[in-house]
């Protein structure tokens, strides 16, 4: 059933194009006049909070080459079984929780991080085979646009005008 396992490349993808959606919401953001903030935002902060996951997602690009076959092979099966974005709300989640430092779990490695997202996927309720490939599904999992959902934050005061 599993005709296209993921490769380390597929994973390597799918954090570089996260990386450089969050690099990218910086500077949308940057460009946007000041009026549209709450005054209560803390751009320090948000700024911190982007820098704070690129730097980990740096950390994770350089373990990529040491997940196992067999991780490759479930992460395959949890992109053509689960919805990518029920995946990808589990991963900001973990991405989160490590950032901010409430995580006690040392999940430096690609293969500790993508292991615990396969533990929490085994909890969630499958859905039904997906008609499209592996990869496609996986860079589905983040989003391109609001990557880590700031704009969303009630705190930052801004809408998320941007439709690409």
């Amino acid at each position: 059933m599993l005709a296209e396992t993921l490769a380390p490349g597929d994973i390597q993808e799918l954090l570089k194009r996260f990386s450089a959606a969050i690099e990218l919401d910086q500077v949308y953001v940057d460009a946007l006049p000041p009026g549209r903030f709450s005054i209560a935002d803390n751009d320090s902060m948000w700024r911190t909070w982007r820098h704070d996951h690129r730097v980990f997602i740096e950390k994770l690009l350089l373990t990529v080459a040491a997940i196992p076959p067999v991780m490759l092979k479930q992460l395959t099966g949890i992109a053509t079984t689960y919805e990518p974005a029920l995946v990808g709300s589990v991963v900001l989640d973990l991405f989160a929780e490590i950032v901010s430092g409430s995580c006690a779990e040392d999940f430096g490695t690609a293969e500790r991080f993508f292991g615990w997202l396969i533990k929490q996927m085994s909890e969630q309720h499958k859905g039904n085979p997906r008609h499209g490939g592996a990869q496609g599904s996986l860079l589905q999992w983040l989003p391109v646009t609001d990557p880590l959902r700031i704009a969303q934050d009630p705190e930052r005061g801004y809408a998320q005008a941007r439709t690409h």
